[in-house]
């Protein structure tokens, strides 16, 4: 199960969607917060981003804890791997989408996110975290597609899609091509998608932009289809 949220992780605008996806867990939260994507932010906004996980969940009745990973060397810690690699809830905060992608590829971090979803775990990324899922990464200020980790493809994610401008969206499709979908996801929303459904949780809005024009879902199930990968790297139709 992934959840990809726009905006907004850790506030209380957001605790009804979290509320929920702990719900959806098999047992009791275990979760784990990474701040990576602001790994180059220095550490003030990296102790933040983990304060404000810790006491979100907290608030909510979870086992929490937030892990410094950070940077390339702790990516490779054994040790914080491990301590992921327990939990059933891992969540990326927001950032720089291209750093968070390069810092956690091929690491025994990433390996140990695996695993929890294998075993029918939950992640969730906001923002930067989101966008690392799809098959490209979107680049800004200059626009640009850098590859993701592609456990949608096809698809491209725009968060903070309801502070973004119509011109900027328009371009942001053309440059997703027409072999692409450029979904785009509002802020206090989450697109929940699992083996068996794709489904918006939230406050506000998720649009699938294909080929035609844009459609935009509110709170429930999306009558649409996108592929899935699964761990053995095959894709499915959810």
């Amino acid at each position: 199960m992934l959840a990809l949220v726009g905006s907004g992780e850790y506030l209380p605008a957001m605790e009804p969607v979290d509320r929920e996806l702990m719900r959806r867990l098999a047992d009791p939260p275990r979760v784990i917060c990474l701040p990576t994507a602001a790994g180059q932010e220095g550490p003030e906004r990296i102790g933040y981003w983990s304060q404000l996980g810790v006491e979100h969940f907290t608030r909510l009745g979870a086992q929490v804890q937030a892990l410094p990973v950070i940077d390339r060397a702790s990516a490779h810690d054994g040790e914080l791997a491990r301590t992921i690699a327990g939990a059933n809830f891992v969540y990326l905060s927001g950032g720089k989408p291209d750093y968070l992608h390069k810092t956690l590829a091929g690491s025994p971090v990433w390996s140990a996110i695996e695993s929890v979803l294998a075993r029918g775990g939950l992640l969730a990324g906001c923002s930067a975290g989101a966008m690392i899922m799809g098959e490209k990464i979107l680049g800004f200020p200059v626009l640009n597609l850098k590859p993701g980790f592609n456990y949608l493809p096809g698809i491209v994610i725009m968060p903070h899609y309801d502070e973004i401008s119509q011109h900027m969206r328009t371009l942001v499709h053309t440059l997703t091509g027409p072999k692409r979908i450029l979904v785009g996801i509002e802020g206090n929303t989450a697109l929940v998608v699992s083996d068996t459904r794709l489904e918006v949780l939230g406050s506000g809005g998720v649009t699938v932009w294909n080929r035609s024009a844009p459609a935009r879902y509110p709170e429930g199930p999306l009558p649409v289809s996108l592929a899935v990968r699964h761990q053995a790297g095959q894709p499915s139709v959810v």
